[in-house]
């Protein structure tokens, strides 16, 4: 659907106040694209909800007109996850952004999910608290409450669905209902706040969300470890994790992505296989002595050299970096689209993970690079190619095709973290088997005109 008729503009302009509906084309077109290589279709209109009142009513009036409705945060998603697929209304939830209330005695926060994740720990550092999901890019909370949003810290901390303990949602219909609630833990019912989060969109619209808080970590501490091979750098980070001393992140990269860093960063960092690692703790001296063991550790295996004591600035400066590698990659090929692969895999699997698709991408002779948040198993593979040459983006296709069959075969997964939005509905039957029939079950059952969010997670 590209066009409304002009009843439906009428009816649609009722719902909200004049400058938060528009069917003007630079707005169409702002929503028709994220980071990723995919097109959605140009909507017929945006419309910018500040209440869960309004979401209600326009959901109400658009699954009685059959028009299809897609939510949308920043746009900062690599699977196509907030594209409106069959044009359609697209609402825009980035002026849906009240911090409710921060209770720090409850460790707790109600919000809207407009609210950008960096306002957020803005607002609750004051209380010398943080929402702890960071997947990097400065995502809106509906966002990564509808992606199950991680990233570099997880292996600490846990992932989006691990904070989120209430949420109010509106169905396909217009329906409102309330899962989940305020008590640290529950034994009652089906867990439905479960079933929202990491659902893209695609089971009804979150309006509000009241999230775990962490305390902010009194020290910290930065440290890299360089090997010669990436062989010994990725069995290195099974040690680490059994070790006991929780990183809050390890991450793996190759000596390809560092030079790329170095280059536009200035970092001087070696350009070898290396383990990015940080630790929390209570004191500098505690964290002096988990250090200790760590490079002890490390230089068992195999570890050529072990830096700490990074500065802070320096740390910030090398995690940015860091949580760039997609930007610094997309500009380094100008012109260029990337293909991203997200697979997941136990901790034991990972070094032959890592190996096999440097070797797919040695061996088909693709531009790519290999790096991870190796800590928790999950695999990035960054692709850069040409959409439009269409044999060299098969390559890029058959390599990710290759390394998440064999991702799942060790009993992974298709993405640990980006969703599967558009790009990876091919891989949800290999993955789930049965049980992804039974999700598609659950989808007709909530939304049996398909109207919310359509064409994603399903084929």
């Amino acid at each position: 659907m590209e066009q409304f008729t002009q009843a439906q503009i009428d009816a649609l302009s009722t719902f909200v106040d004049p400058d938060r509906f528009s069917t003007g084309q630079s707005n169409r077109e702002l929503h028709i694209k994220d980071i990723s290589p995919h097109r959605g279709k140009l909507p017929a209109g945006v419309i910018w909800p500040t209440r869960t009142e309004e979401v209600a009513a326009i959901l109400t009036y658009t699954y009685a007109q059959g028009i299809p409705v897609t939510p949308w945060g920043a746009g900062t998603s690599t699977e196509g996850n907030p594209l409106p697929m069959r044009g359609g209304l697209v609402m825009d939830m980035t002026r849906m952004n009240r911090i409710i209330a921060i209770r720090p005695q409850d460790l707790q926060a109600d919000v809207q999910p407009g609210v950008f994740r960096k306002t957020l720990n803005a607002q609750t550092g004051r209380s010398g608290l943080f929402f702890p999901p960071d997947p990097g890019a400065d995502a809106t909370i509906g966002g990564m409450i509808a992606n199950n949003a991680s990233g570099v810290q997880t292996i600490r901390y846990g992932a989006t669905k691990d904070y989120v303990m209430r949420l109010v949602v509106v169905l396909p219909d217009g329906r409102v209902i309330h899962t989940g609630g305020k008590a640290h833990k529950s034994s009652s019912g089906y867990d439905l706040t479960r079933l929202f989060v990491g659902s893209e969109g695609t089971l009804g619209v979150v309006t509000e969300a009241t999230l775990k808080l962490a305390g902010i970590p009194v020290a910290h501490l930065a440290a890299t470890a360089t090997f010669d091979s990436l062989e010994a750098a990725s069995e290195t980070v099974a040690v680490l994790m059994g070790s006991g001393l929780a990183p809050a992140a390890l991450e793996l990269l190759t000596p390809e992505l560092i030079a790329l860093m170095n280059r536009e960063k200035e970092l001087g960092l070696a350009e070898k296989p290396s383990l990015f690692c940080e630790f929390h703790g209570i004191s500098e001296a505690v964290l002096t002595e988990t250090a200790a063991m760590a490079e002890t550790l490390c230089r068992d295996g195999g570890a050529r050299g072990f830096t700490t004591g990074v500065k802070e600035r320096e740390r910030k400066e090398l995690w940015r970096a860091r949580h760039e590698a997609w930007e610094t990659i997309h500009r380094a090929y100008p012109g260029r689209e990337t293909l991203i692969v997200d697979a997941a895999v136990p901790i034991s699997s990972y070094p032959q993970m890592v190996l096999f698709s440097q070797r797919q991408l040695d061996e088909k002779k693709a531009v790519g690079f290999v790096f991870g948040h190796a800590g928790d198993g999950n695999l990035h593979v960054v692709m850069v190619g040409d959409p439009a040459d269409e044999a060299e983006w098969a390559t890029l296709e058959a390599i990710n095709h290759n390394i998440v069959h064999r991702a799942v075969e060790v009993g992974g997964t298709c993405t640990g973290e980006h969703g599967i939005g558009v790009g990876k509905r091919q891989f949800m039957q290999l993955e789930h088997g049965e049980g992804y029939a039974l999700m598609k079950q659950i989808k007709d059952l909530m939304d049996p005109k398909g109207l919310m969010n359509p064409e994603k997670m399903f084929l």
